[in-house]
Parts: structure tokens; sequence; C-alpha cells
């Protein structure tokens, strides 16, 4: 005889009873008085990739080294536009547009606040804003491993290519963020020093000022971009070594090399292959109309060096002993 047929009615407690019992026909926790046991997320529901996702950024822009080269990056624009100023003396008499992104931008500040947001991401681009996404890949993995915490994190349970994943997530929202702080801080200086208005393009042709503040907004989406194949590369280094700073150097290392080997001319065959040679076609954005062609490269050359060294993490970090 079951437990339910010798349990007498009037001696049951909530829950127990008729319609909520734990006997065959009530099922356990149905009744009103004992829950049954919540049912558990499972491992690869997207919240928890997403919760996993916010926390990393968290933890990314609560850093220290995180705000110190953020405001690096925003005191660039506050320097360049500063010494334009002074150097002439704001009476708006800079050149007329030229064909390349750096000294034609500089003599159009002058004239226009707006070209403070493109001469800016020209004099960070090459250096400055991949050696703070250097700094970042490059601590993704090793700066966990040395701090002790990597092995907690995966028994959270996170998974090791869901980490990864958002290791990688969590620096290009760095890219993006840093980029955009560099586009923010000079166009509120350029606002301030100089005078805004109507944007000549290098083709020569006037756009409204509320396009040029779009066309400024995407060159910014595209340097930010550029970055992809860079932190891709840093986060695979980052797989190689527990050591944070190891890393770091070792990424600000690689990216030193190739914008070395693009500047030498007998080296030509190798350049449209390195990572950074076509980080300066973000100012075909200002033209009329926008000259797509080597920003196609731009985005093919980022997506070539994400998916390699995206996988070769993938590869290093799965396999990995972790110790620490």
């Amino acid at each position: 005889m079951s437990r339910a047929e010798t349990v007498p009615p009037s001696g049951t407690r909530a829950g127990t009873g008729t319609g909520g019992g734990t006997g065959a026909g009530g099922g356990a926790g149905a009744g009103a008085g004992t829950p049954g046991p919540r049912p558990r997320t499972p491992l690869s529901h997207p919240f928890r990739t997403l919760g996993l996702l916010r926390s990393e950024v968290a933890t990314t822009f609560r850093r220290h080294r995180t705000y110190a080269l953020l405001a690096v990056l925003a005191a660039v624009p506050v320097l360049i536009g500063i010494a334009v100023r002074i150097e002439t003396g704001g009476d708006g008499s800079g050149g007329g547009a030229g064909g390349g992104p750096g000294p034609a931008f500089l003599t159009q500040v002058t004239n226009n606040g707006v070209f403070l947001v493109f001469a800016t991401l020209a004099a960070t681009l090459p250096v400055f804003l991949p050696m703070a996404v250097g700094v970042v890949a490059g601590d993704a993995v090793a700066g966990e491993a040395s701090a002790g915490t990597l092995r907690y994190l995966l028994v959270a349970p996170a998974g090791r290519t869901r980490l990864l994943l958002v290791k990688y997530a969590s620096v290009l929202t760095f890219c993006l963020v840093a980029t955009f702080v560099v586009a923010a801080s000079a166009l509120a200086v350029g606002a301030l020093l100089f005078p805004v208005g109507e944007v000549t393009t290098i083709s020569g042709t006037r756009i409204g000022f509320g396009e040029g503040l779009a066309r400024a907004g995407l060159t910014a989406a595209v340097v930010a971009a550029s970055m992809v194949g860079f932190a891709a590369l840093g986060l695979f280094v980052s797989t190689l070594t527990n050591s944070g700073i190891g890393a770091m150097a070792a990424t600000v290392g690689l990216l030193i090399t190739a914008q070395i080997l693009d500047s030498i001319p007998q080296l030509s065959g190798i350049h449209p292959y390195l990572f950074p040679h076509y980080w300066m076609s973000f100012a075909d954005v200002l033209r009329e109309p926008v000259l797509w062609d080597d920003l196609v490269k731009n985005f093919q050359l980022q997506g070539v060096y994400a998916a390699v060294f995206g996988s070769a993490a993938w590869a290093r970090f799965t396999t990995k002993d972790i110790t620490a």
C-alpha cells in the first residue's frame, strides 16, 4: 500500500493532500505550501552569456588603467586644438581642402572645428589608439592568469569558448568606446575653439553641417572597425602566456613591427597583407561621393585577421592547461 493511501486526509499538510500531494496524482511541489525546486537555467542559455559579457565589460571599464588610457586619448584633441589655435591665432587662415588625411585636415581645422575630429583620428590611429587596444587585448586572458582568477572564471562555469568570445567582445567594446571618446573630445574642442558650419570635402564640394557630423560619426565607426583584426591578434598573444605585462608588451611590439614594415618601400609586396595598411583609408569617408574601394579592402583584411587569429586563440585556449 502506498504512503498516499495510508495518510489520513485530516492529517495531511498543506500541499501533500488531495490534488497537491507527493503521490502519483499530485506531483511534487504542485501544492500551494511547499514550492518545488526552481528550474535551472541551461549553461548555454543566452542570458548567461549576456550576464557574463556585462560583467566582463563592467570589469574592464572599472579598472584605473582603462580610465588612464581613455583620459590620454581624450587629451590628444585638446593638445592638437590648442596647438593649432596658438599657431594660427584662430584667424581662420587655414589652407584649402587637400588630398591627404594629415596636414590637409589640420589646415582645415581653423576654418571648421569639425575637421578636428578627422585630424585627431589621423593623429591617434597610427600609434595611440592601437597601443591602448593592444594593452587591453594583451591583458584579456594573460592578466586573469597572472592574477590567479582565470580558473575561477572557468569554474563559474563559463566554458572556455564562451569566455574567450566574451573577452573578445569586451575588447571590441573598448575599441568602440575609445574611438568615440577621441571623436567626441575633438568635436567639443573644435566647436569651442573654432567656427563650425558647412564642411568642405576632400573632393572640393561642400556638405551641410549635419551631414558633416554624420561623416564624422561614420569615420569614427570605420576607425573602430579597423581595430578588429589587431584586437584578435592581441587576444591570441594573450593566450600564449600567463604574464599580463608580457602579453601587452608583445602585442604593442607586433604593432610597431607591422608599422615599420608598412613604411618600407622595398617591402611593398607584403604591405596589403599587413593589418595597419588600410587604416588611413577612413579619409575616403570625407570624399564626395564616398570612395569604398580601400574601405572594403580594410574591412576584408580585418575580417581575415579576426578569423585567423581568433581561431588560433580558440585552439590555444581550449587546449591550454589552466593552472592559475
